[in-house]
């Protein structure tokens, strides 16, 4: 794939979307919204973390998801005994030689599901920030590049508060989208009985590293007008000004409802960014970016209605003109 203007690239990353929904949706019923929005991660260059009670598919799906890409997939278990080196790697010694040679850990792939993340200490969890912000991880002082293109998939149980350990906010950050993963719909359920009762269907991959790599590289060729800029910009600060928020969103939030946005363009087949776009993106974006105080939580205000009432309260472009 080589460069195209705006809007074949649009229409091309538009085509990618149907048939990687199509793909997934063979294996995993019922998750073509999660699907969606890791795609848009992708495509923006992002991290994802999925949030959901266990036996909703969250592991199913992102193999699934590497499969349908036909990207380098590796999985680690986060447990509490759990060492940084053990996923990024270590130098062992080579008893023929009597050399220390460097052996990799699962983190060089191109696809890494960190499979519940918060299970792990937080000397495990910041193992991973490097590479994830860097796209590199240094072992006994020497740095490595990770494989092109990288995205981490990490997944925690909501619920279970036993033998956890909560993320920080600085590996919260990390993360491009956090997305909720909720029980499917009745008729959802009985279409995942009868797959299961038919033979396993293998995916096959409907496009490949290069092109990911090619479109994540084009992303920036997306047109977004001062206005929208503008207009993000005046999103952000209002969460900061809001009465039921102790910490609003951050100047790199900012930089990733642009990114997020272009990228919902993209799938959505469309060459420029809209404001539509931007809310669109909005609350996966800053959920996990944003501390509600305890009395407006207390009061059963949720993040998702702050976010909401930030959305009406900032005047749309039509408006601003």
């Amino acid at each position: 794939m080589t460069a195209l203007n705006p809007n074949e690239l649009a229409l091309r990353v538009n085509e990618l979307r149907q048939r990687a929904l199509h793909a997934v949706a063979q294996v995993v019923v019922g998750l073509n919204d999660v699907t969606d929005q890791m795609l848009m991660a992708l495509v923006a260059g992002g991290h994802v973390l999925l949030e959901g009670v266990p036996g909703t598919a969250k592991t199913t799906l992102c193999r699934t998801f590497s499969t349908v890409l036909g990207i380098h997939f590796e999985r680690v278990q986060f447990t509490p005994d759990l060492l940084p080196s053990d996923v990024t790697g270590t130098q062992v010694l080579d008893r023929q030689t009597s050399d220390f040679v460097l052996r990799k850990g699962p983190v060089f792939c191109q696809l890494l599901l960190a499979d519940e993340l918060n299970r792990a200490p937080a000397r495990t969890q910041s193992s991973l920030l490097e590479a994830m912000q860097e796209r590199q991880v240094t072992i006994e002082g020497k740095t490595l590049p990770l494989p092109l293109p990288f995205m981490v998939l990490a997944t925690q149980n909501p619920i279970e508060q036993e033998g956890v350990y909560r993320l920080p906010e600085a590996q919260l950050d990390r993360f491009l989208f956090r997305i909720h993963v909720g029980y499917p719909e009745r008729d959802q359920e009985v279409e995942m009985l009868e797959l299961h009762s038919r033979q396993a269907v293998k995916p096959t991959a409907v496009t490949t590293a290069g092109e990911i790599l090619l479109i994540q590289q084009q992303l920036d060729s997306v047109f977004g007008s001062r206005e929208l800029q503008e207009y993000i910009i005046d999103l952000v600060r209002q969460s900061r000004q809001h009465p039921d928020l102790a910490l609003g969103a951050s100047p790199r939030a900012a930089i990733n409802l642009m990114k997020a946005g272009r990228a919902h363009a993209l799938l959505s087949g469309r060459g420029y960014l809209t404001h539509e776009d931007i809310q669109a993106v909005c609350l996966p974006v800053l959920a996990h970016r944003l501390i509600m105080r305890p009395e407006a939580e207390m009061d059963g205000r949720s993040v998702a209605s702050v976010i909401a009432a930030i959305i009406r309260s900032v005047p749309v472009l039509q408006d601003r003109r």
